[in-house]
């Protein structure tokens, strides 16, 4: 079982089955997405198989079996961001970094997410890079922002 998680993850638990989203949360939290070796020590620990476990995380949207990248590049896609041309973003971003949504570049500079909402709706369509929210953006300005992506 890997050392580092048992510490700072397994420890905070007592082993039972009913734990395995809290882990998954946990283990996400601490490296970043669910690898493969992370699944195989929380099979270990739950004494549960790699299969369930990568059912119940393969259900739910918030769980990443891929290594995010340094800049994460999220699209909202919200109500308001979709009416307002969320989706026209998301494929600009795509098409520019040549990754679908939920993919890191291959580099793993660049982290693509679609995300249900960024809780700035009244600036609509909104993008976020990193930590900065971006309101009110056109194709044409996430084009020019996108040209100058190595300042990210």
């Amino acid at each position: 079982m890997n050392e580092s998680l048992h510490q700072s993850v397994f420890s905070q638990f007592k082993g039972e089955q009913g734990e395995l989203i809290s882990i998954l949360l946990r283990v996400q939290e601490h490296v970043g997405y669910i690898s493969q070796e992370s699944v195989k020590s929380i099979s270990q620990f739950l004494k549960i198989s790699e299969n369930q476990i990568y059912g119940v995380a393969s259900f739910f949207s918030k769980f990443r079996f891929d290594e995010p990248g340094k800049t994460a590049i999220k699209v909202c896609m919200g109500t308001a961001c979709h009416v307002h041309g969320g989706s026209l973003l998301a494929d600009t971003v795509g098409w520019d970094l040549g990754i679908h949504y939920g993919q890191a570049t291959p580099d793993k500079r660049f982290d693509f997410q679609r995300v249900n909402c960024l809780g700035s709706c009244t600036l609509a369509p909104v993008i976020q890079i990193n930590d900065k929210i971006l309101g009110r953006v056109l194709v044409t300005e996430l084009k020019e922002t996108m040209k100058h992506r190595e300042d990210f």
